[in-house]
């Protein structure tokens, strides 16, 4: 069962090999042995207790000649931010809203379940998706504790969909949900050896995501292959009235008719070498990457680099604080029950368990958040279209356009660093930040090894590219064959 593609699930319960309940077993057992005990990954903070269940009655339907698409009956985790009407809690990590489920699924969850997937349990995370200090720990959270990277238990997971991508790359589920404000998908997929896709502001629904910012927000795809991910984000994405950004979605093509193995011939790619580091054994593999792309017959414009590269840091920063507050006030507002109801509650209720909540890092983010007003003032909406100028018009777009590119390529992210609970994360080169700002699609797919960490080769693009950037992916993938599992080392 270990590395088991979704379509490889699919023909074992067509010919009747498997079960989606024996699969279902399989994965707990899995969970129960590395997860919770062993090596202990910690990627999975909580399991459904009405998973089997839900398993046995994706078999019953199936064996009734009902199957309702590619993943009837395949368990796929989800990352705590993400609601579930059920019996588990949805908290964002904290313990705020630990104990406490939202009384309806989000829009994802709902497209999932009716998908025939059997949501297998919950991700761990980094706490409120890293947003709560500048001086975080990727992958911790006061009700999941610390994940660690499979590839080596010393190493950070990243966040903020550590679990989810943790849980991949070990073979706890099939593929999971993660979400996205700024490399929350595209770097831990990078630093877990996995494929991620962030994709176009308005593709997947918001409705049901404990928010960061409404303007970079969204759910999205983390798993072992380009197809398995793009399976996984046929079946969230669509029209949600609860979101208006998703009101002009046409119907979403079947992302699995672009996977083209020799989907890279006369592709016109831009190499952003400004997101190359000064390592030599990563820079060397990156080389080795570009040259896997030109025997696939891509022409490499190289170097190809944004024209805002280095200037959207402040502004984003100045959007998100002001979103946070608006947003997080929104969401709250409509769990009854939950024991905080806004963003001034959580950061009481934070400062009353300082010693489980802030044994590692402080609040900074949430007080300087709790002090902006409203998202009509003259300092928001002058950053947020400074955002748009820098990452789309100056940014993405006219790259895309001055240089006729099918596509942007750079190195997702650096290796993963040591996991420091005393001067948190370290900077941590990646290139999220322009399509994350845009609102623009980003695909991060397996690379290779730098002294046994992976790290992942990214390819992002204008909105609505997912199809092309897609075929890109798949065919870099194909002809790269670079992922291996993990051996769970201790380090290095």
């Amino acid at each position: 069962m270990q590395e088991m593609i979704v379509s490889g699930l699919q023909r074992g319960f067509q010919e009747g090999r498997v079960t989606a309940r024996a699969v279902t077993e399989w994965y707990l057992a899995r969970i129960a042995a590395l997860d919770h005990s062993g090596p202990r990954v910690k990627a999975v903070v909580e399991i459904n207790p009405d998973a089997l269940a839900i398993a046995a009655a994706r078999d019953r339907e199936r064996r009734a000649g009902f199957v309702r698409g590619p993943l009837h009956g395949v368990p796929v985790l989800v990352k705590d931010n993400i609601d579930t009407a059920d019996r588990m809690s949805t908290a964002a990590g904290s313990l705020a809203l630990a104990g406490h489920a939202p009384a309806r699924d989000a829009f994802v969850i709902a497209r999932l379940r009716a998908a025939g997937a059997v949501i297998l349990g919950k991700t761990n995370m980094s706490e409120w998706a890293g947003f709560r200090s500048s001086r975080s720990i990727g992958g911790w959270s006061a009700r999941g504790g610390l994940t660690r990277n499979p590839y080596a238990l010393n190493r950070n997971a990243c966040g903020s969909s550590s679990g989810s991508a943790a849980a991949v790359a070990s073979n706890f589920c099939a593929v999971a949900v993660g979400t996205e404000t700024d490399g929350s998908i595209t770097a831990p997929a990078s630093a877990n050896g996995i494929v991620g896709i962030k994709p176009t502001l308005g593709l997947i629904s918001r409705s049901g995501l404990i928010p960061i910012g409404h303007s970079q927000d969204t759910a999205g795809s983390m798993a072992r292959t380009v197809r398995d991910a793009a399976v996984l984000l046929q079946a969230m994405a669509g029209t949600d009235p609860r979101d208006r950004e998703t009101a002009g979605l046409r119907a979403a093509p079947d992302y699995t008719r672009f996977l083209d193995p020799r989907g890279l011939r006369g592709a016109r790619l831009g190499i952003e070498r400004q997101y190359f580091g000064d390592h030599p054994a990563a820079n060397k593999l990156l080389e080795e990457c570009l040259a896997v792309l030109k025997h696939e017959g891509a022409v490499l414009v190289d170097p190809a680099e944004l024209p805002s590269h280095g200037e959207l840091d402040e502004d984003e920063l100045e959007v998100l604080l002001y979103e946070f507050k608006a947003d997080l006030n929104a969401y709250l507002a409509c769990r009854p029950g939950a024991r905080v109801r806004s963003l001034a509650d959580v950061i009481a209720f934070n400062r009353r368990h300082r010693a489980e909540e802030m044994p590692y890092f402080e609040q900074d983010l949430f007080e300087r958040a709790q002090a902006k007003g409203g998202l009509a003032e003259r300092a928001y909406v002058a950053a947020r279209a400074r955002c748009l100028e820098l990452s789309r018009t100056r940014g993405i777009d006219a790259l895309v356009k001055k240089h006729r590119l099918d596509a942007i390529v750079a190195p997702t992210a650096a290796p993963a660093p040591v996991i420091d609970t005393v001067l948190g994360d370290p900077s941590w080169p990646c290139c999220t930040k322009p399509a994350a700002v845009a609102g623009y699609p980003h695909i991060s797919v397996p690379a290779g090894f730098v002294q046994g960490l992976p790290v992942g080769l990214s390819f992002f693009g204008p909105a609505w590219s997912e199809p092309a950037l897609l075929k890109l992916a798949y065919s870099f993938e194909q002809a790269s064959q670079a992922r291996r599992p993990p051996r769970f080392a201790p380090s290095v």
